[in-house]
């Protein structure tokens, strides 16, 4: 038999904090929230996912999996590829830019979005208001998650200048836990 897991509360929200099953709200999840690149659910605890990941900040460890992230108009979502980790997106409210592979697509509600590994991919918050994305991916302790130069993230303000295996965190600063932006506006905000 499965146990439930133990969801704990933190600045923003709750969060499970040991192995098995729950059920939470995505009102009540804790959120993490960065000015550059938006909010994002901490749907999954590093407590008990990814051990043995010294190299992944907090950040890379609640991608991987599953999560929810809200941009919003001219916000990000890094240009990147994993190595060994296939990601798929559903776009559920708004719309945003998908660069992929050196090309831009338009994304708007109901839109998805699968990327094998090694396909590079970033967001950029499109429209006049906040794009909800859930994104999933697999899990494996292989590979590693590469940002690659690209003329069209830049562009858009997504990219990196040199090839990197590192995350930019002097760019993007902190990332306190807290609610994204216009949370009023998101559907399970009523």
């Amino acid at each position: 038999m499965v146990e439930e897991a133990r969801l704990e509360a933190v600045d923003s929200g709750l969060v499970p904090v040991s192995a098995g099953w729950f059920v939470l709200n995505l009102s009540d999840a804790a959120w993490v929230e960065n000015e550059l690149a938006g909010g994002i659910t901490i749907l999954e605890s590093d407590e008990f996912f990814l051990q043995g990941r010294p190299e992944l900040t907090a950040y890379e460890k609640q991608l991987a999996g599953f999560n929810v992230r809200v941009i919003q108009p001219g916000q990000i979502a890094l240009y990147h590829y994993e190595t060994h980790q296939q990601e798929d997106f559903l776009v559920v409210q708004g719309e945003c830019l998908l660069l992929i592979e050196e090309q831009q697509r338009r994304l708007r509600a109901w839109d998805y979005v699968h990327c094998p590994p090694g396909t590079a991919h970033g967001f950029v918050g499109a429209g006049d208001g906040p794009c909800v994305i859930v994104g999933a991916g697999n899990r494996t302790n292989e590979g590693e998650i590469v940002r690659p130069r690209s003329e069209l993230a830049l562009s858009h303000g997504a990219g990196v200048e040199e090839e990197t295996t590192r995350f930019p965190h002097k760019r993007f600063g902190p990332w306190p836990l807290q609610r994204p932006a216009r949370w009023a506006e998101l559907p399970w905000a009523t």
